[in-house]
């Protein structure tokens, strides 16, 4: 990365490293050229009657210790970056928990692959909870005063994106709600006025 990239790039670069030495297997690999997520991208277009046709250029994508990027990536901001990158670290460290064959089975299975798939559901609520958290910590809460987080979480739930994996928006609305209420309670304030170089 060139000097100047680096210092656009400081905060995510510094959470990358430590990210490095928890996973020392981590790495970053672009989707637009590589076989693996093309051929992904075509059995989702596939399995979802082409509900999810953004694999490729919207999705960042953890499998094993490897984070396929799409193009988009390139242009994310740094603080778009660490929070996309604490997202993906809950996903490490419940592979890591679980190991690749269960962690890979809850995600696909229980209790059905398309429609109701609460296995995938809860493991992506932990890594959306830590997305809010650190929403909140590197942009302030006024960051979620809109809420088209809040609505774009819901539709990812509810959505083809993620095969239908809980289409019940009422209870992704109750998870958010009570997920920033905890957020709240810990005094969670921006990380400008935080500890210095706090990124997680």
């Amino acid at each position: 990365m060139a000097e100047g990239e680096s210092a656009r790039y400081a905060r995510s670069e510094q959470f990358l490293a430590r990210l490095r030495q928890e996973f020392p297997a981590f790495r970053i690999v672009p989707k637009h050229d590589n076989p693996f997520s093309h051929a992904i991208d075509l059995a989702l277009k596939l399995v979802t009657l082409g509900a999810q046709r953004h694999y490729l250029t919207h999705y960042h994508t953890v499998i094993g210790y490897t984070l396929y990027v799409p193009p988009g990536w390139t242009q994310m901001s740094d603080v778009a970056r660490v929070i996309l990158l604490r997202h993906e670290r809950v996903h490490l460290l419940q592979r890591r928990r679980y190991g690749f064959v269960l962690f890979a089975f809850l995600y696909l299975v229980p209790f059905l692959p398309l429609g109701l798939a609460y296995g995938r559901a809860r493991l992506e609520w932990e890594a959306y909870r830590e997305t809010l958290r650190a929403t909140v910590e590197l942009q302030g809460v006024a960051s979620l005063a809109d809420g088209r987080l809040q609505d774009e979480i819901v539709r990812r739930f509810v959505g083809g994106d993620y095969g239908w994996m809980w289409p019940f928006p009422g209870r992704v609305r109750a998870w958010i709600a009570e997920a920033l209420a905890e957020i709240e309670a810990l005094g969670v304030t921006p990380a400008e006025t935080g500890p210095a170089g706090r990124v997680y």
